[in-house]
């Protein structure tokens, strides 16, 4: 018995060092290309630093001066923005599919392979595409509507549309990928509590109601946070799509560290603006992980 016992404990040790060599590359080079550079970029927040001459400490400036900056203010303000029509949308959209998915017809598998297709679709290269339809002079989106008597908007040259645009743009791109999510969150609900429920004469609002919806709870949760921190994140349609505009009505705070830093040689302050999304990242996390936990409490 301790003979096997000590061949049990050194087969363990052995095995603990062969996973620690097999992971050890893909912890050097998240150290090298992740670790390093944030931490690089924290004690930049803290300098003026303008690429072509040395840093200068200014200690807690960088911050001070976020408070009176009425652009990255405003970036924060459209991005809260596109976070409430968003978010929501993306949500409602995805399980919706998921639900018309998971009915095994005939032909959903070429239904979710359409879907899922402009998931893999490059950003810039779905946002250029999309500038060109919803272009409001020649777009063919305009022309469509000119066919059935409709004057289509300015879509991205017009301020009240410029954003909601953006948000279409994203939601179609984005929606396969959580749509597969809810799948997965659907396939994993026992078939015994839908039959349960139908023996005592549930329909299907009330079965959703009482059993769907309370299980994907956890994976609504998931969903949600990955769209958030997603959607504060948002560069690439902003950028190719509308630059920012029009009037600073697209304006988001990655797109405006972009400005900052690559643009202007701004690089400390770019940095600080960098962690103070972080922090609002974090913030809002931690909110929707209270705001779940407290559901799933009641």
């Amino acid at each position: 018995m301790r003979h096997a016992a000590v061949t049990a404990v050194r087969l363990g040790r052995e095995q603990a060092r062969a996973g620690a060599l097999f992971v050890a590359p893909a912890m050097v080079l998240f150290a090298v290309f992740m670790v390093l550079p944030v931490l690089g970029a924290f004690f930049l927040s803290f300098t003026d630093y303008d690429i072509l001459t040395p840093p200068e400490w200014t200690g807690l400036g960088n911050y001070a001066r976020l408070l009176d900056d009425v652009v990255f203010m405003t970036a924060m303000k459209n991005i809260l923005l596109y976070c409430l029509m968003f978010v929501p949308a993306m949500i409602v959209l995805s399980l919706l599919l998921a639900l018309a998915l998971n009915l095994r017809l005939p032909g959903m598998v070429i239904y979710k392979t359409v879907f899922f297709v402009p998931v893999v679709t490059s950003p810039v290269a779905a946002a250029t595409v999309w500038g060109f339809m919803l272009n409001g002079h020649y777009g063919p989106v305009n022309e469509l509507l000119r066919l059935i008597g409709i004057e289509g908007p300015a879509w991205l040259g017009d301020s009240d549309t410029a954003m909601a645009s953006i948000v279409l743009v994203t939601l179609w791109q984005g929606v396969g990928w959580n749509m597969l999510i809810y799948l997965a969150g659907l396939q994993g609900i026992p078939a015994y509590l839908y039959e349960a429920a139908a023996i005592d004469g549930a329909g299907r609002w009330q079965a959703f109601r009482r059993i769907t919806w309370p299980s994907l709870r956890t994976t609504t949760f998931f969903v949600t946070t990955l769209s958030l921190i997603g959607a504060f994140q948002l560069f690439d349609q902003a950028y190719v799509m509308t630059k920012g505009g029009p009037a600073q009505s697209t304006l988001t705070p990655v797109y405006q560290i972009y400005e900052t830093g690559f643009n202007r040689l701004q690089m400390g302050y770019a940095s600080a603006q960098a962690f103070s999304l972080f922090l609002v990242i974090v913030a809002v996390t931690v909110i929707n992980m209270r705001v779940n936990r407290e559901e799933n409490s009641r």
